[in-house]
């Protein structure tokens, strides 16, 4: 009766039907939701992208690189969640082939470019591409203001952050190092990271996961033929996926309470069936697992089982793991768990001090090059966005209690400093990962995104008012 209570006396916006929605961000997530939105209702749409060669594809889809290939089939990729067969039917359309293909990033890329200017055409009038950076978003006057780096307004009764992952966040015995630029790179989207570097140089990737296979793969087709060490604490690098495995039975229930039972369900089930099966199986419901779990279980997930999670949710298609074994295979590539004590940069290269997972003592490593590939993170504390860190400074944003993202409520809004509810400023794509942990893929943004345009565009009854 006490949860009722609160909920019946929460403060929580109401929704308002939007004629006007500013949208931060041009990747995935922002795209689609302008489409969904344009298609749903006569709704002016300003889609805002501070990297206009990103416009549309964002950064996971802008690689030009033939070996970086989607990690989910492209029979499962449709942007649009009430058209499962749309980009089967676009690559059909241009002779390649779906059913069970992992294309290549680029072509994906020019499939949402391509959807975006078809949007262009049809609804001209009402979509705006606006290639600028937002510094900063007000709320005045039921209505929403957001600043541009050149000098700008934009005014809109919504304004929606679709920002994406923010870049790796440097581990802690690098924080501060102020290691030489060409030695460390902390970010490889944000750099040529393979420029300067001899072929024949040594080099350490911080990471086992997609990122640092992404990163790799870039390093061997630039013509890398020196070392490679991919060095994380448990040194686990992504599974593959297999061919012609049967489609995955959905799991509809919760099927263990507890994660120890939850680990002990997915083992037995895997002694009947492929793991991959297993692990697919309980997608439908993950959103729910993850809702119902409180703040102390969800902490002890990232702590002790966010790894394994990791490489066996998110898989490689197997000819990028073909081609990672092989790298392995001629001695080329190592994979390593350890954990990084001490960077020093000497004359020629970085002496890497590092402690291997389960033995004694120190290993010094020299490298070239040490690229950073923990992959996007979401503490907002850390981060040096200009966007993240005015309206942080502002409180008009904070990080949600496991700093995975921004905090939101249950239908998307930003939650400020004091804990309030913003009324026009709302979020979606991978920064709500703290509210809905499975947020990263095609798979689950395009149903968020969909479900966000449907309840910006449509009048909703709360608390027995009409909107």
């Amino acid at each position: 009766m006490n949860l009722i209570a609160t909920e019946l006396h929460s403060p929580r916006p109401r929704f308002r039907t939007a004629t006007r929605v500013a949208i931060v961000g041009a990747g995935f997530s922002g795209t689609m939701l302008a489409l969904n939105l344009l298609e749903q209702a006569d709704v002016e749409v300003l889609l805002i992208e501070r990297d206009r060669h990103r416009m549309g594809a964002g950064v996971a889809y802008s690689s030009s690189e033939s070996g970086h290939l989607l990690n989910v089939r492209a029979g499962n990729m449709s942007a649009f969640a009430d058209r499962p067969d749309h980009f089967c039917n676009w690559l059909a359309a241009r002779g390649l082939g779906c059913d069970a293909a992992f294309v290549t990033r680029a072509t994906y890329g020019r499939y949402l470019r391509e959807a975006l200017a078809a949007a262009m055409e049809k609804h001209g009038r009402r979509l705006k591409l606006v290639d600028d950076a937002v510094l900063d978003i007000e709320e005045r006057g039921g209505q929403v203001t957001l600043g541009l780096v050149n000098g700008g307004l934009i005014e809109a009764d919504r304004a929606v952050l679709a920002i994406g992952n923010l870049p790796p966040h440097d581990p802690p015995a690098i924080n501060g190092a102020r290691l030489p630029a060409h030695r460390y790179i902390g970010d490889p989207w944000a750099s040529a990271f393979e420029d300067g570097l001899d072929k024949d140089a040594s080099v350490l990737v911080i990471g086992t996961g997609l990122t640092a296979v992404d990163v790799i793969l870039r390093l061997v087709a630039h013509g890398h033929e020196g070392p490679i060490t991919a060095l994380s604490r448990r040194g686990l690098r992504p599974h593959r996926h297999l061919e012609s495995l049967p489609r995955p039975q959905p799991v509809l229930a919760k099927p263990a309470p507890d994660l120890s039972e939850l680990v002990r369900w997915a083992r037995g089930e895997s002694g009947e069936r492929d793991w991959r099966l297993v692990v697919d199986s309980i997608r439908p419901i993950t959103q729910m697992m993850w809702a119902s779990a409180d703040g102390e279980k969800r902490a002890r997930f990232l702590r002790h089982l966010r790894p394994f999670w990791d490489v066996h949710r998110h898989r490689l298609a197997p000819e990028v793991a073909d081609r990672i074994d092989a790298l392995v295979a001629s001695g080329q590539l190592r994979f390593r768990a350890g954990k990084i004590a001490d960077v020093t940069a000497e004359r020629d290269a970085l002496a890497v001090s590092w402690l291997p997972r389960g033995e004694g003592g120190r290993v010094v490593t020299h490298v070239q090059r040490m690229i950073n590939c923990t992959g996007p993170q979401g503490d907002l504390l850390r981060s040096s966005d200009p966007l993240v860190k005015r309206m942080l400074g502002a409180k008009r944003i904070r990080p949600d209690a496991l700093r995975l993202g921004l905090d939101i409520d249950r239908d998307g809004h930003i939650i400020d400093a004091q804990g309030r509810a913003s009324e026009h400023i709302l979020a979606i794509g991978p920064m709500t990962r703290g509210d809905l942990w499975e947020v990263v893929a095609v798979p689950d943004i395009r149903i968020q995104v969909s479900a966000l345009a449907r309840r910006l565009v449509n009048a909703h009854w709360l608390g027995g008012e009409g909107l």
